[in-house]
């Protein structure tokens, strides 16, 4: 192949350009209006794969579309999927501390500021110019991207559109750019992911709200008795959840999985400093690593009811709700943590009303064989350092879809970076990251390329 690096280089402009366009359409996904934006997104992806030579085709579901790329089509070459998603998170620079504003991309020195800079539009022009490299090479290998506009509400709609294309995906394998390192200069690749499971705890006692001093002591207060119900779920100090069961189908982390962990460059000062955190329920590194990638948690997100204006407003609510999740693991599953919590919650207080939403199973993948061992080769290749195989704490419901769908291996070769700033203001991506990533997927797929038709898959 041409020196990849020089191609990297030449290639500047063009991605730039090309990540400008993505990055000032708004595919914000959680908001139904920006639907507009949503289509407008999946045209300029699919004007994108045929501007780099492939066939672009749009796959209709019941929610956003699904956009899947194609180069070549030879049955005795291997086939690798890459998967990205071009949807985001909502973004206000009225709201949070934007320095820019969120959706104009912005070129600083060798930073791109701008929603979906890392997550995931940076990432997936990245694997794209991977591919072109691979094409200019002529690897005999077959490529393919399969881009998603609904991986940050949960991707409801995908596995019914790529069940309905099954047969058009069909795949040897799938590599997933959507992943952080644990710090800059030493790469990580995902062995697991944590699945998510989301609930809503709703009570109503009445019907408005009651003057305190003629209502309190006989009346029931919502916020109250919900807060009552949180705290007999877990210990808010310490994150132990009390549900009985809840733990039962952990799988311990292995002493090499812990070795891996240890040899990861992770420290408990950086991680506070890319998050902002002031204190940790922890400051022990190993202790925190297990915490984010291989325990399960039950975490409160928000509270709502009662007065929140300035001042106090003598009142009982009459209503009020808790949205809550739990972070799942390795063989945990919504399912079975959905029933647990409705249980328990239905012993402690009947009166509260548990909805399930956003339901997310765990992932636990590879780290044996020739696809992880490729992982590890181009990655090395183009940043010189073998990435360690850690888990990640975040959720992709697309992975176990395409596993059980596509019935391929999934492996991973993230790009981010915890500085980046996924779902946060001021999120970025940078020249370093998607010059270096070029290079990698390049060498990814000149690896597969040399492992041949029906290689690759991991060992048992």
């Amino acid at each position: 192949m041409e020196s990849l690096t020089e191609f990297a280089r030449k290639s500047r402009d063009q991605f730039e350009s090309l990540l400008k366009e993505f990055v000032e359409i708004q595919t914000v996904s959680s908001d139904p209006s920006k639907k507009t934006a949503i289509l407008e997104g999946a045209r300029l992806a699919c004007d994108t794969i045929r501007r780099f030579g492939g066939e672009a085709a749009v796959i209709e579901t019941e929610g956003n579309p699904i956009v899947h790329g194609k180069w070549g089509d030879d049955p005795a070459r291997p086939t690798v999927t890459v998967y990205n998603h071009l949807d985001v998170q909502p973004a206000s620079k009225e709201t949070e501390p934007w320095e820019t504003e969120p959706f104009e991309f912005v070129r600083s020195g060798d930073r791109y500021l701008g929603r979906g800079t890392t997550d995931d539009k940076g990432p997936a022009l990245t694997a794209l110019f991977g591919i072109k490299a691979a094409l200019d090479a002529g690897l005999p290998v077959n490529l393919r991207v399969l881009w998603e506009f609904e991986e940050e509400i949960g991707s409801p709609s995908f596995e019914k559109g790529i069940s309905s294309a099954a047969a058009a995906l069909a795949t040897d394998s799938v590599v997933v750019s959507d992943t952080i390192w644990i710090a800059r200069g030493k790469p990580a690749a995902p062995a697991g992911l944590r699945g998510l499971q989301g609930f809503t705890f709703h009570l109503e006692t009445g019907t408005t709200d009651q003057h305190s001093g003629v209502t309190g002591g006989a009346a029931r207060n919502p916020l109250a008795e919900l807060m009552k119900l949180v705290s007999e779920i877990f210990d808010a100090t310490t994150g132990r959840v009390k549900i009985p069961g809840f733990y039962a189908d952990v799988i311990p982390v292995t002493k090499k999985e812990l070795a891996d962990f240890a040899r990861s460059g992770f420290t408990v000062a950086g991680f506070k400093k890319d998050h902002l955190f002031k204190k940790l329920r922890t400051n022990v590194a190993l202790d925190v690593m297990k915490r984010i990638w291989a325990l399960p948690t039950f975490e409160v997100h928000g509270m709502t009811g009662g007065y929140t204006g300035p001042g106090i407003k003598t009142i009982v609510p009459p209503r009020a709700e808790v949205k809550v999740s739990c972070r799942l693991v390795p063989n945990q599953t919504g399912e079975k943590i959905g029933k647990l919590v409705k249980a328990f919650v239905k012993k402690r207080n009947p009166d509260v009303e548990v909805r399930l939403v956003n339901r997310l199973d765990p992932y636990r993948g590879v780290t044996k064989g020739a696809l992880p061992d490729a992982v590890r080769r181009a990655v090395k290749f183009a940043f010189g350092r073998e990435p360690v195989f850690v888990r990640e704490g975040g959720s992709i419901g697309a992975v176990v879809t395409m596993e059980k769908v596509l019935k391929a291996p999934i492996l991973f070769l993230g790009l981010s970076l915890p500085e980046h700033g996924y779902h946060a203001p001021n999120e970025s991506f940078d020249w370093e990251q998607a010059s270096g990533g070029m290079i990698a997927f390049a060498k990814y797929f000149e690896e597969i390329a040399a492992l041949g038709k029906g290689a690759g898959r991991p060992a048992p």
